[in-house]
């Protein structure tokens, strides 16, 4: 499962350095060795004799390295994929025994202890070839542009689609190119790797609200730009999916990602913060003991139900 995970990161991973620069390539070497050396380290600890690294971290370190802005200092990275890995996963006892979503986990650290490199600093990417594939970053000039989602919280502009689908819009290196996310989604589900259930219901329900709100006046970002935009598909299709962190029978799926949705067009519209998928998923992290045992009491008690009957 995590194999399949990593192939389809791959051309999302591509495209980040087509777009932003072989700097990428460094960057994720860089979260590649502090992820696994800090895995290493942790299950050395646990499991003395026998300890070996899991293909997830491999999952985390891209993941975490996908969320990120073009420009981010390698020290920084380095600083929360080690706080990702150890606060997210190792002191739960490893691999599988996680409730939060390690990649996450290391952003959210990041992006609360040093804001100014993860909201200012964004880079306009390459739009022709061979792109970033022959330079090592845009130029200077070219780091002073803005996400759509902050364009919009200042100026009220909203992106065009096109845009916005063909990745020619600023912003984490992962989330930019809504159709290459559309196509790996297919390709996660097709492969019987992710839940399209956990993706529908996060997609869905964040539209639904999204719309009410704009045609009450509550917000002029119309729902097919809030979609796009941001975060959203690459959260949907790679962190909501999770297979550690989700529930993992049906109800609790559609329950969860029904959370997530809501949770992330709230943040966007009534926060402080122009992107709200991170910390709704965290939320929803927290919200998935309680989800799965509430749905199973139930159950149960459906089937005594019809046993006295």
């Amino acid at each position: 499962m995590m194999r399949k995970v990593l192939y389809s990161l791959l051309p999302v991973l591509l495209f980040a350095i087509y777009a932003f620069g072989l700097r990428i390539i460094a960057l994720l070497a860089v979260v590649l060795v502090c992820g696994i050396l800090t895995e290493y380290i942790i299950m050395k600890s646990i499991q003395k004799e026998k300890a070996k690294v899991s293909e997830a971290v491999l999952v985390s370190c891209i993941l975490f390295t996908l969320t990120l802005p073009p420009a981010t200092p390698f020290w920084v990275a380095g600083v929360g994929i080690v706080f990702g890995v150890l606060f997210g996963k190792g002191v739960f006892g490893g691999f599988g025994k996680n409730i939060f979503n390690p990649a996450l986990v290391g952003r959210c650290f990041i992006y609360i202890s040093f804001p100014s490199f993860m909201t200012i600093d964004w880079v306009k990417p390459f739009t022709s070839f061979p792109g970033g594939f022959a330079k090592y970053l845009p130029s200077v000039d070219a780091i002073t542009s803005v996400t759509p989602l902050i364009t919009f919280n200042k100026t009220g502009e909203i992106t065009g689609a096109l845009d916005l689908l063909f990745g020619r819009v600023a912003g984490s290196l992962g989330e930019t190119f809504a159709l290459l996310l559309v196509l790996c989604a297919i390709y996660l589900v097709v492969t019987k790797t992710a839940s399209w259930k956990l993706m529908v219901s996060t997609l869905l329900s964040f539209t639904i609200l999204n719309t009410i709100l704009y045609f009450s006046n509550v917000t002029s970002a119309d729902p097919l730009f809030s979609l796009l935009s941001g975060g959203l598909i690459f959260g949907a299709v790679f962190m909501v999916t999770d297979p550690i962190s989700a529930p993992k029978d049906d109800v609790s799926r559609i329950i969860y990602g029904t959370l997530i949705g809501l949770t992330t067009a709230i943040i966007r519209i009534f926060g402080l913060f122009a992107e709200g998928m991170m910390f709704a998923i965290l939320v929803g992290n927290m919200f998935v003991p309680l989800i799965e045992r509430t749905i199973k009491e139930r159950k149960n008690k459906k089937k005594n139900k019809q046993v006295i009957a």
